[in-house]
């Protein structure tokens, strides 16, 4: 079956609108920490993002973080989507849920430090 780019825009924009209903511990405790401008910068949740849908993206510093669980230890598949944001720009960081839920406060460090450069 052939898509076209506005079905797969329709397709993206409705597997984000799930992923926001039901968020990982990980992503959940993340986003209690990103939202609400804490960090000084807008961050946005499972958006759409050209061809893929992302975590959480700030679109002022061109920053994607994702939170990954173990499907994702040496995925060809995360290394590929991670080429095509940084040819657009984004700078990639990536936290394995185990990080994000016992190292809160260095993940948010970590994310902190990187919009700080990008923003200048």
């Amino acid at each position: 079956m052939k898509h076209t780019h506005a079905t797969l825009a329709v397709m993206a924009n409705d597997f984000a609108r799930a992923a926001r209903k039901v968020p990982t511990d990980a992503e959940r405790r993340l986003w209690w920490r990103l939202r609400a401008r804490q960090l000084g910068v807008k961050f946005r949740r499972q958006v759409p993002l050209g061809p893929y849908v992302v975590d959480f993206v700030c679109f002022e510093a061109r920053l994607v973080v994702e939170c990954d669980g173990g499907q994702h230890a040496e995925s060809a598949l995360d290394a590929t989507r991670d080429a095509w944001f940084e040819r657009e720009g984004y700078r990639v960081l990536r936290f394995w849920n185990h990080e994000v839920l016992r190292e809160t406060d260095a993940v948010i460090e970590r994310i902190w430090k990187v919009v700080q450069e990008r923003r200048r």
